[in-house]
């Protein structure tokens, strides 16, 4: 099992998502745990700030680092090999291998920002990791928290109804995922492709693994830079360029 605690002001944010679907059964099953803290039960002043303007100057509003070293001292399981991560469009870009790593924790404590960012302190001394889902900027941190979350409770054990989902899913090889198809076999005069209704397995592999190179190719070809290809998907990848021109 897996414990995520998420550190916010804004904590009802995360409630109904976490409500539904997969990670609603997750937590039902007792694969997932997720506790949702309000920062601001660990400032001490009367009004419960846990932002202040920056010092030098400048626009906006910065969070305060007391209340965060507070909660993260309350929450920390001694007991337990915890990370603690801060989302931030600052931070390294999710992706699968991540997902994959935080799986293997036993927990995970999010801290999401607010406002024109944390105190620098708080990176510096109380986060292990920091994590952007894209290079983008978002009011808080609280929808990036629910994505790390979502990505890594399906490489937990029991969360995917199908063990084998994750080990075809886009980026889980370096590739993005083949085309997908299902009934009806033909609508509208759309087709789906012959042979994956021919039965032959061994084609409908080799196919998946070519429309897969395909697709990456022409939507994603940075990725097969990263990515160490067969000499089958060599020749193949030569094919596809040579019917691309």
């Amino acid at each position: 099992m897996i414990r995520f605690d998420v550190l916010s002001i804004f904590p009802e944010m995360l409630i109904s998502p976490l409500s539904f679907s997969l990670l609603k059964k997750a937590q039902e099953k007792g694969l997932v745990e997720v506790s949702l803290h309000d920062i601001r039960d660990w400032a001490e002043d009367k009004h419960k700030m846990t932002d202040d303007a920056p010092y030098g100057s400048g626009c906006g509003m910065v969070m305060k680092v007391e209340p965060v070293e507070r909660a993260l001292t309350a929450i920390k399981n001694p007991e337990k090999e915890a990370l603690v991560v801060l989302m931030t469009p600052q931070g390294e870009t999710l992706d699968q291998e991540i997902a994959k790593e935080l799986a293997e924790k036993e927990q995970v404590i999010i801290i999401c920002g607010r406002y024109e960012g944390v105190d620098e302190r708080i990176r510096e001394h109380l986060t292990d990791r920091e994590i952007s889902i894209g290079d983008y900027i978002l009011t808080g941190g609280e929808l990036s928290a629910l994505v790390l979350i979502d990505a890594v409770s399906r490489f937990i054990p029991g969360v995917l109804g199908n063990s084998e989902s994750t080990l075809s899913e886009s980026f889980s090889h370096g590739f993005l995922e083949y085309p997908q198809y299902t009934r009806p076999a033909e609508y509208k005069g759309w087709k789906v492709p012959e042979v994956l209704v021919s039965g032959n397995h061994a084609e409908i592999e080799r196919w998946r693994r070519y429309e897969s190179l395909k697709r990456t190719y022409k939507r994603r070809p940075d990725l097969l830079e990263k990515t160490e290809l067969s000499e089958v998907d060599k020749k193949n990848l030569q094919k596809i360029k040579l019917e691309d021109t």
